[in-house]
């Protein structure tokens, strides 16, 4: 029986989304969560000796990443990026209809984890922050939304998320193309492990790689929320808006154009469709070609 219940036929309809959310929840719990353990563990007041460094930082994102992407992958693809979903959906034919869904389930558990992960380490935020009723972005709110190193100019803000991400979204084509030496199946998590914490580890110092809108926007929302003001949006001329929205998604727009352009053979991308000259040449190869295919050849 494929519905034993109410409850199962309405799971049905909801679990893609639903996998967003609950692997950008994940995700965003052990980044954010590493952030804050390693920052606010610093002070002596929290804890005599930290715990962790700018390393753990990066592996605790790779394996955040990798987990999140295991726990959804198998329902929803695993996209955990609104920057993931609208490319797919330019470049592989990801139906749009879904597009909208997806983003507001990954952005509202970017929110929850912020959520989960405040909840957590709030008394040692009080302490950090020097009381229940101070919250500054200095003080403990960069711990939960990316901020931009004060030495940047708006261009290498940009650029370094655009950067990162054009070379995570070709990670990601690369390892689910089948025609390109795919990783064994169920070992894409793993992939991307090493491939998010290489980035962090060489490109990470900058802006603090967030790569994803989702990762960066629910904690931002969260924090505005929580305390730390409308700050939190006007930082730096709408820094969310410029630099964590448009560079993670023109850099994965321009990471897949040239991975397609370059290596990519497959017929759902653009960059593959057929020309008119090659429809009229070769119409039975062409999908919806004026005529029809030979006997056999479709059983061939």
């Amino acid at each position: 029986m494929a519905f034993p219940n109410r409850w199962s036929r309405f799971r049905y309809t909801i679990r893609e989304p639903a996998a967003e959310f609950l692997g950008t929840m994940i995700f965003v719990i052990f980044g954010t969560g590493s952030n804050c353990q390693v920052f606010l563990s610093m002070n002596p007041n929290v804890e005599a000796v930290p715990r962790g460094d700018f390393l753990s930082l990066n592996f605790s994102w790779a394996a955040g990443v990798a987990l999140g992407v295991w726990i959804a992958g198998g329902i929803s693809g695993g996209h955990i990026n609104p920057a993931v979903t609208f490319t797919l959906a330019v470049f592989r034919g990801f139906p749009w209809k879904k597009v909208p869904f997806y983003i507001s389930a990954q952005l509202l558990g970017g929110f929850c984890g912020a959520g989960v992960v405040y909840a957590n380490y709030f008394h040692a935020i009080n302490i950090v922050e020097g009381g229940p009723g101070i919250r500054t972005i200095s003080g403990s709110g960069d711990l939960l939304a990316t901020y931009a190193a004060s030495f940047l100019t708006p261009v290498s803000c940009f650029f370094s998320e655009f950067l990162g991400s054009a070379i995570l979204i070709i990670a990601v084509l690369c390892v689910t193309d089948k025609q390109n030496g795919p990783p064994p199946q169920g070992l894409v998590p793993l992939s991307l492990f090493i491939v998010v914490l290489g980035i962090g580890a060489s490109l990470g110092m900058n802006t603090s790689y967030s790569l994803n809108p989702a990762r960066d926007l629910g904690p931002r929302f969260f924090t505005a929320i929580a305390g730390y003001g409308t700050a939190v949006f006007t930082y730096r001329n709408q820094y969310w808006l410029w630099c964590i929205v448009l560079g993670p998604v023109t850099g994965m727009l321009c990471g897949a154009f040239v991975y397609d352009t370059l290596i990519f053979k497959g017929s759902e991308s653009i960059i593959n469709k057929p020309n008119t000259w090659t429809t009229d040449r070769h119409p039975c190869a062409c999908p919806g070609g004026k005529d029809k295919f030979h006997t056999g050849v479709e059983n061939a």
